[in-house]
């Protein structure tokens, strides 16, 4: 067993790197854990912002208190199996890239804790309950559902072929604000068109944050992002990025006939945005890592901001 497999099995990752081989993933039996880091269960936050565009549109329609916390229970279910599998199929892609760069390269698949073989096999088995949540919603959630497994098998591909895969990501993981309308009313309103628009600005502006981690090593390889493509002038194309999710959220109230109290609870999200870029440090690797995940805490305040509204 080589040093870097040995390090995944037993939480010796060496390095910066956002992996935590440390608390409950370490009280895992050994053979589970490199399927744990793998899914990336170690660092939910991933989940958690692929679940919250989903969130939004069952806090923007879901016609009972009720309905609404099981869809979310199953969107929650959900994003944490597909996010899982995402991020399996990210790694089967970029494994030879991965074990170049000092962030990524502790990832079993890149340091030979998991074999492609094995990979593929977890895959199927966490696409199999991805199915049997699918199937508990909507007719139109359900299609909708299959569509995303596209841009989901796609995405790996954006950084090699641009300079925007954060606008790619933003289209791909912000698919729950197009399923969670779907799940909740049964079919697809005009409001889902700004609500759409709204989460992928939102996701291309917090996946540049996040980009800014792997600047450096992404140039080395020639890898595409909107990092590298605005560098220093990241701060005003994250302003324009937040500027029109928050005018596309107001634009959804409108038309979803929110009350003004959602307008007014909009602010808080909105102050919470324009925080995130006066303290960005685009040279501060984990500064961004915390502006990063402080997006779970925005994405819950818009949704509290749209149930106020309906009141």
């Amino acid at each position: 067993m080589d040093m870097a497999r040995c390090a995944v099995l037993h939480g010796a990752v060496q390095g910066y790197t956002d992996i935590r081989t440390q608390g409950w993933v370490a009280r895992l039996p050994a053979a589970w854990r490199p399927y744990a880091l793998l899914m990336r269960a170690d660092r939910p936050i991933g989940a958690w912002l692929l679940f919250l565009p989903g969130l939004w549109g069952i806090a923007l329609l879901a016609p009972s208190w009720g309905f609404g916390l099981w869809l979310a229970f199953l969107f929650l279910l959900g994003a944490f199996v597909m996010r899982g599998a995402g991020c399996v199929v990210n790694d089967l892609w970029d494994r030879d890239i991965d074990a170049k760069v000092e962030r990524t390269r502790g990832r079993p698949l890149a340091s030979g804790a998991v074999t492609p073989r094995q990979a593929v096999a977890f895959l199927a088995l966490l696409c199999t309950i991805g199915l049997v949540v699918l199937l508990q919603l909507s007719a139109t959630a359900i299609w909708l559902g299959v569509l995303s497994l596209l841009p989901i098998v796609l995405y790996p591909a954006a950084k090699r072929v641009t300079d925007y895969p954060q606008l790619v990501l933003g289209f791909t993981f912000g698919w729950g604000a197009v399923m969670g309308p779907a799940a909740a009313s049964g079919a697809l309103g005009w409001e889902v068109l700004p609500l759409y628009a709204a989460t992928i600005l939102w996701i291309l502006g917090y996946d540049t944050i996040y980009a800014h981690q792997d600047r450096e090593d992404d140039a080395m390889l020639g890898i595409g992002s909107t990092a590298l493509k605005f560098g220093e002038r990241t701060r005003p194309f994250l302003a324009a990025c937040y500027a029109g999710t928050v005018a596309l959220l107001a634009v959804t109230g409108a038309v979803a006939g929110l009350s003004a109290w959602y307008y007014l609870a909009l602010l808080v999200p909105a102050g919470m945005l324009a925080w995130q870029i006066r303290a960005l440090d685009i040279h501060d690797p984990a500064r961004c890592l915390a502006l990063f995940k402080f997006n779970r805490e925005v994405g819950f305040v818009v949704a509290l901001a749209m149930l106020v509204g309906r009141v």
